[in-house]
């Protein structure tokens, strides 16, 4: 039998006078996510943390209860799958209705990047919306399992064609995915088979934008613990300049010893 181990950090970087990242441990739901907020006036704030608390929400009114979902469920769908999609569409809703209320608001939306492990920790099932990531580290080697939705990313995917020389001509940090920007949102998913002694990482670009796979794969593999992992990765951020808010949250899987508990939760850290 599996279980999973959670811990989680975020920080506001070097040159950013507040933190617009926000994420989310749930050891009850089974649930990790990490979102990157954008807008004036702090409303990327105000969208970030309205996206993890709505995804909370759901999953605490829905999980185990006869309770009617906002949107349908898809039955050509996992159970997890079902829970992170419709999670992340009602977030994307609220943050929608809330950009419409307020001039300081509108606008403003959030990246995202949520994880679900099965009761048995045997699968974890990945969503996304923009260019925060879902990184698997196995057996020293590290795969990014999610896939940007920004314009660099974009440009390499459906413009095959293209030089690396004119994909890196392309604005840099240019997203074409988020949630609160339109009335609905496409989800992407990314199921995958869990085994002893992965390690999945969730970053904002705070952190992939600077410290490379590589390094993220030392860092992560020679700390001894997650939380040490944690802090490790937001220092390597901050020393290659801290341009942006960094956020990491680590799942790990390992075996339950006899009489323990599935899942178990480090303390979850803000380090700014």
């Amino acid at each position: 039998m599996l279980r999973t181990r959670f811990a989680g950090m975020t920080d506001t970087g070097l040159l950013r006078d507040h933190n617009e990242d926000n994420l989310l441990v749930s050891e009850e739901y089974r649930v990790v996510a990490v979102a990157d907020g954008m807008g004036g006036h702090r409303s990327g704030d105000v969208a970030s943390q309205l996206a993890v608390s709505t995804l909370s929400d759901f999953l605490s009114v829905t999980v185990g209860r006869d309770a009617t979902w906002p949107f349908p469920a898809d039955p050509n769908l996992t159970e997890e799958e079902n829970y992170v999609v419709t999670g992340l569409r009602l977030a994307n809703r609220r943050i929608f209705d809330r950009s419409l209320k307020t001039l300081a608001d509108f606008g403003m939306g959030t990246t995202i990047v949520a994880a679900m492990f099965s009761k048995d920790a045997e699968h974890v099932t990945v969503g996304h919306v923009g260019d925060s990531r879902c990184y698997r580290l196995r057996d020293s080697q590290i795969t990014q399992l999610t896939r940007d939705h920004s314009l660099v990313s974009d440009a390499a995917h459906m413009a095959p064609w293209m030089t690396e020389e004119e994909v890196r001509q392309l604005p840099a940090n240019v997203i074409t995915r988020a949630l609160g920007i339109r009335e609905d949102v496409l989800v992407d998913l990314v199921t995958d088979e869990t085994r002893h002694g992965d390690v999945y990482l969730l970053c904002s670009d705070g952190l992939s934008g600077l410290v490379s796979d590589d390094q993220i794969l030392e860092l992560v593999m020679s700390s001894g613990s997650l939380d040490a992992a944690c802090k490790a990765l937001i220092d390597r951020a901050n020393y290659f300049g801290g341009t942006d808010n960094i956020t990491v949250v680590l799942a790990r899987v390992e075996e339950v010893p006899d009489g323990k508990r599935a899942f178990v939760d480090e303390p979850t850290q803000e380090s700014r």
